[in-house]
């Protein structure tokens, strides 16, 4: 089996991103592909990473949909499953003065029927780094127990484990979100929180009162921090990254592109604030377009704001 740099875990889905409306005021709706951790996959493999997904889709139009979006953005897709009795999810992003706002359409989606005996073993041991989401887990008890054998396979391997909260309070309740959460950090090598998650989960504000917290479950936290940049912080120490100031129009894949990145640079040797400087810049690039997918840079486009 091919070794991969990122292997990404979780649900695809497909996305209808909300535009500015036509001259006679109607709505339009951009049709791309989302789901965090494909994003992410997508992103990591943009970065020059070997990326792969584990998932599972329907035989579907979206489905299908998928399948082609991998092959063009080399994104090793064969530990995807495709399912005859589930559709692969959708949702749809609109915009308004408190940002972008997600309606989802995932119960009973394929994804969400994957299961611990699901989980590709040889594969997750053969990964350089696995990384996945609260989303991941959130979809269902079958998706969460699916995750945490996931993580034990990658770990008994000797993989990297990397986790994005992704809280949506939609999902799941905050106490159980919080409880999952933070076992797998516990679990984890290296944490993404967004600033707004974890006020949530820690009822903490100040960014090093959440890096305390978080490091005494995982070595190393990444916290994003919006426009004013990220955080990196280990047990040795901690700096604060500024944010890039762009005209950005929609943050939908945002996190997802900054998570994609820093885990490609890190595979590829940068250190933790090199990675982080790296996918900072492409972050803040990834909010100029709509859709999840269509806006991630390419690494010119990255290098060019940053020595800018």
């Amino acid at each position: 089996m091919r070794r991969l740099d990122v292997l990404c875990l979780g649900e695809p889905m497909l996305e209808f991103n909300q535009l500015p409306p036509d001259e006679n005021g109607r709505a339009l709706y951009l049709e791309g592909h989302g789901g965090d951790t494909s994003n992410a996959a997508i992103a990591a493999a943009r970065a020059g990473a070997r990326a792969g997904y584990v998932s599972a889709i329907g035989r579907d139009a979206p489905g299908r949909s998928f399948l082609a979006l991998w092959a063009a953005e080399g994104v090793d897709a064969s530990t995807v499953a495709q399912r005859e009795d589930a559709p692969t999810g959708i949702y749809f992003v609109t915009h308004g003065a408190q940002g972008h706002e997600f309606t989802f359409y995932r119960a009973g989606s394929a994804a969400s029927r994957m299961a611990p005996a699901d989980m590709p073993e040889d594969a997750l041991k053969a990964t350089r780094i696995l990384h996945l989401s609260g989303i991941s887990q959130a979809i269902s008890a079958s998706a969460c127990d699916a995750c945490f054998h996931a993580m034990e396979l990658a770990r008994a391997g000797g993989a990297m484990v990397s986790y994005d909260t992704n809280l949506r309070r939609a999902l799941w309740p905050l106490p159980r979100a919080r409880a999952v959460i933070h076992a797998s950090l516990r679990m984890a090598d290296i944490a993404f929180p967004s600033h707004d998650d974890a006020m949530a989960l820690t009822g903490l504000e100040d960014p090093d009162a959440i890096a305390d917290v978080y490091l005494a479950m995982v070595p190393q936290v990444i916290l994003k921090l919006g426009r004013q940049g990220v955080m990196v912080a280990t047990r040795e120490g901690r700096t604060t990254l500024p944010g890039h100031s762009v005209k950005a129009v929609d943050a939908t894949g945002a996190g997802d592109t900054f998570a994609g990145n820093f885990l490609a640079r890190l595979s590829q040797g940068d250190s933790l604030e090199d990675a982080a400087r790296y996918a900072n810049a492409a972050a803040a690039l990834a909010t100029t377009g709509y859709g999840a997918v269509a806006p991630m840079p390419r690494p010119e486009a990255v290098r060019a704001l940053l020595a800018n």
